[in-house]
């Protein structure tokens, strides 16, 4: 008589990774903003082995568990999100809500890794091009020309200014990046490099009139020759271009940071060259 065996039904998974590959619109506009305010956090446990990853997926984790109800994929979800990430901290919510679409249609968890990887390193430059480089001048510049008249709104006009956009752009691209999903990546494909051009040059004009305006370096020094007294700064520099000075100091110390000098030590040099200068009756 054949001994009967018993065995257990084995779990298997789809190609596409899932136990549970069955796709429902959970997410709501709720969860999305939810998960925006949450992005905040993103840096919150920066290290150097993984750069963003924790934070990234505490982010993620409200709209992983009401996508993946199946206990094993929300487990091979967030060690996915646990690998190195690394991206603009302000525009990080448009990758979010494209990964959450990705997550919620159940595509293939190498493809959804690869978008992750693909979409961080572009939306970075972009970022650095559109908020370091182009509004965090303008915002500073617009503050420190009314502090500078000594009026009380100025830190409070840049605050206002900076973060208004900053916000506007976190929540706006959460929604974006999810409702457009992965037709998105060829649009941001199309636009990083035009988009990163025209940040960097609007960024650099606004440098060089800040330059102009909050640089002030000048010869004060005026030399007799005989009867005829000699304004070095009205005659001879501001002849050749005004604010000539400041320009000149202003690429000097560029070219000292390129060659490895410390933010901190130039600041020491100017406060030096400037006290020096006072006491020398030059500048």
């Amino acid at each position: 008589m054949a001994s009967k065996v018993q065995t257990k039904p084995i779990t298997q998974t789809n190609n596409t990774g899932y136990a549970d590959p069955s796709v429902k619109k959970v997410l709501t506009k709720s969860d999305l903003t939810k998960m925006a305010w949450k992005s905040l956090f993103l840096q919150a446990s920066f290290n150097y082995e993984r750069m963003q990853a924790c934070g990234w997926l505490y982010s993620l984790l409200p709209g992983l568990k009401k996508i993946h109800t199946n206990k094993q994929d929300l487990s091979n979800s967030m060690k996915d999100h646990l690998e190195f990430f690394n991206t603009h901290p302000f525009l990080v919510t448009f990758i979010m809500g494209l990964i959450l679409a990705m997550e919620e249609g159940k595509e293939d968890r190498n493809t959804i890794r690869a978008i992750k990887v693909a979409t961080m390193g572009p939306l970075g430059g972009i970022g650095d091009a559109l908020f370091w480089l182009t509004a965090l001048p303008i915002c500073v510049g617009i503050g420190a020309e009314l502090a500078g008249q000594g009026n009380i709104a100025g830190p409070i006009v840049f605050l206002v200014l900076f973060n208004a956009l900053h916000f506007f752009l976190r929540f706006f691209l959460m929604n974006y990046g999810y409702n457009t999903g992965v037709k998105a990546i060829a649009n941001l494909k199309e636009q990083t490099k035009k988009i990163s051009h025209a940040a960097s040059i609007v960024g650099l004009t606004v440098v060089g009139g800040l330059i102009a305006s909050m640089v002030s370096l000048k010869i004060t020094a005026e030399p007799t020759i005989g009867q005829a007294t000699l304004k070095i700064q009205e005659s001879i520099l501001d002849a050749v271009m005004p604010n000539l000075l400041p320009l000149g100091y202003t690429f000097l110390i560029y070219s000292l940071l390129k060659k490895g000098y410390s933010p901190v030590k130039l600041i020491f040099l100017t406060i030096v060259i400037g006290v020096l200068g006072r006491l020398a009756g030059i500048l």
